[in-house]
């Protein structure tokens, strides 16, 4: 099989000269992977096909975390696919997960990383009324009901107007392919943000509670909630940041967590770029 353009696999004996010393002339994302991740299947051919587009403006270093534990233990790795971007022989930005193709895009332009050469421009969709999405989706839903494709957007839109009980039924009875997809991982941890705010305190009582103790991590941590799930996404990402910033470890890594599942839900790009470096520098 040929090598592919701009990818190379890394071993500890090659990190120094294929990664640090590499990303000071170019930047390196540096993809942690399993060959038992199933999430890695789905993430890696989308990398390699960007960097073969993107003609070295970034070059994709791969680390089977099976293989090369040192590494691995290095970066602190606890789940796969995790990638790196490091810069000038340093990490700038990291995510987990099997993003999709247009966030991968936007995660590499976001850091000035763009195809050299001419890229296909994509033109940006109006985003339509949620009311009027949610109605349109209905009648789709009511004349093909066994298209599940319609469910799942009826789902993601129910969700944007607030109406949470209906999305879990329908996205309970996704099918399993389905219920894999990017999207409805999003939409399960939008879910899962709505779920800790049952009998939690209103907004208020979390903010006396924390001006009586800065140190309250769960009153902090409910009043991010409260703000991500109100649509102040700022707020709640930096009271998910102090949370990490106090204590990492709390509840078994519930800080780093609450901000990977917060950035699955955050729309605004810029905002999540501007927390996920501010998250990288707190952890390395």
């Amino acid at each position: 099989m040929a090598p592919l353009p701009h990818v190379v696999d890394v071993t500890t004996a090659t990190f120094e000269t294929e990664v640090l010393q590499k990303s000071l002339q170019v930047p390196v994302l540096v993809d942690f992977w399993a060959t038992w991740c199933g999430p890695c299947k789905t993430l890696g051919p989308i990398l390699e096909k960007l960097a073969g587009e993107y003609g070295g403006a970034f070059v994709l270093a791969k680390v089977d975390v099976d293989q090369e534990r040192q590494i691995a233990a290095a970066f602190q790795i606890r789940s796969v696919p995790t990638v790196f971007l490091l810069i000038g022989g340093q990490p700038v930005d990291a995510f987990q997960g099997a993003l999709p193709e247009g966030q991968l895009r936007q995660f590499l332009q976001h850091h000035g990383i763009e195809p050299l050469g001419e890229a296909p421009a994509e033109a940006e969709a109006v985003p339509p009324d949620p009311q009027a999405e949610v109605a349109r989706l209905r009648q789709a839903v009511a004349a093909e009901p066994d298209k599940d494709e319609l469910k799942l957007e009826l789902a993601l839109a129910l969700l944007r107007t607030g109406e949470v009980a209906e999305a879990e039924r329908l996205l309970d009875g996704l099918p399993a392919n389905l219920a894999a997809d990017d999207r409805a991982v999003r939409a399960r941890a939008r879910l899962g943000f709505a779920a800790l705010l049952k009998d939690a305190p209103a907004p208020a009582a979390l903010e006396q509670a924390l001006a009586a103790d800065p140190g309250d991590l769960r009153a902090r941590h409910l009043l991010a909630v409260h703000h991500l799930v109100g649509g102040d996404a700022a707020a709640g990402l930096e009271h998910l940041l102090e949370l990490l910033r106090r204590n990492r470890d709390w509840e078994d890594g519930l800080p780093r967590k609450a901000l990977i599942d917060a950035f699955r839900i955050v729309e605004d790009e810029d905002l999540v770029g501007q927390y996920r470096r501010k998250m990288a520098s707190l952890l390395f």
